[in-house]
């Protein structure tokens, strides 16, 4: 008796599903191997900034320190943000700017840059111990006078950490696009806690897939499609993505951006960390992009001790109006001139914030 032609569709749909699985471990096979012999891992690195590097070895590991060589005036630190392709070129505009008046120093994060790439867990409390070294350094070589320094993006956070830690080495705070004023980042949890999946993170920093899945990320498509994400525009710096992906193309680049992805990098406690802050603080974002939810800045704008400003860019605003954020930046450390600095032993220490 003949069957009827919908008697084979499961026999057709179970030979398609068995083509496509084989198609996949296929594509995924040749995916590794191109990965491993046809992608440059040592791509050549030039320094993101001019002037004199240095690397410090500190409790976070061996780091990157990039400095003008000026000895007059205040230091100012400048501290890059955190992704899958992150290093010191992100505050480049801001370092060639002010390298010409005053001593300025960068650092490239523990995992990024020049830095050490070591397989770990990347966590908040590594980053702070990264910018405590950091900014103990400058302060010896300039006779321990107080510093500023500006973060960008999620380091703004590990900055308000570090100056509740150590008041005593920041005379200014700065936060350009800070996170943790959205709905998804902000937050009262535990001091010192991260929002990392221990199981997401080995799953990912595991050979032999691993560096296959960061170059995935970190192909310039990619990297491009990401960057028209933070500015909003099509209108990239193609320095900064061309810098970012030679970073990315390096031996160990890809440990830091995983527990990035794994959530061990965004705090818990953002809310309370800013809420603490008593030191002087100058806060610029962009209107313009993916990241521009601050629905919780309004609670900080009548602070005496907070200066927020929006601009219409994306959230890298100095690539893309640098005299307007330096503008800003400038007035704002004119006024602390004849401002009162609260005397740091007097204020909570940051187990009680």
């Amino acid at each position: 008796m003949q069957r009827r032609p919908h008697s084979f569709l499961p026999h057709l749909a179970g030979r398609a599903a068995r083509g496509l699985g084989l198609a996949l471990v296929g594509g995924a096979a040749g995916w590794i191997a191109y990965s491993r012999f046809g992608i440059d891992h040592r791509q050549p690195l030039p320094p993101a900034l001019p002037g004199r590097l240095q690397r410090l070895r500190t409790a976070a590991g061996a780091v990157n320190l990039y400095d003008d060589g000026l000895e007059s005036g205040v230091p100012l630190l400048l501290i890059h943000s955190v992704n899958a392709a992150a290093s010191a070129y992100e505050v480049r505009p801001l370092y060639r700017h002010y390298a010409r008046s005053r001593p300025v120093y960068a650092l490239d994060l523990p995992g990024f840059g020049f830095s050490e790439r070591r397989r770990q867990v990347y966590t908040p409390g590594v980053m702070v111990e990264a910018i405590h070294a950091v900014a103990a350094e400058i302060r010896r070589r300039h006779g321990a006078v107080r510093i500023d320094a500006i973060a960008l993006s999620l380091s703004a956070e590990y900055l308000a950490r570090a100056a509740l830690e150590r008041a005593q080495d920041y005379r200014s705070l700065g936060l350009i696009s800070p996170t943790g004023f959205d709905a998804r980042l902000s937050g009262r949890g535990p001091l010192g806690g991260n929002r990392g999946n221990d199981t997401a993170r080995a799953a990912l920093d595991l050979p032999p897939w691993g560096r296959p899945i960061f170059d995935a990320l970190t192909s310039r498509p990619s990297m491009r499609y990401f960057l028209e994400k933070t500015f909003g525009s099509r209108d990239i710096d193609e320095g900064l993505l061309a810098y970012g992906y030679a970073a990315a193309h390096q031996p160990g680049a890809e440990h830091a951006p995983f527990s990035f992805l794994a959530g061990h990098l965004f705090p818990t406690d953002a809310t309370r960390l800013y809420d603490a802050l008593w030191l002087p603080v100058w806060m610029i974002h962009g209107t313009r992009g993916d990241f521009v939810d601050y629905r919780y800045a309004d609670a900080f704008r009548d602070r005496p001790n907070w200066t927020i400003e929006t601009l219409p860019t994306g959230a890298f605003p100095h690539f893309e109006r640098l005299n307007a954020v330096t503008r800003s930046y400038d007035l704002f450390l004119e006024d602390l001139g004849g401002a009162h600095m609260p005397d740091p032993a007097s204020r909570r220490a940051p187990a009680e914030v």
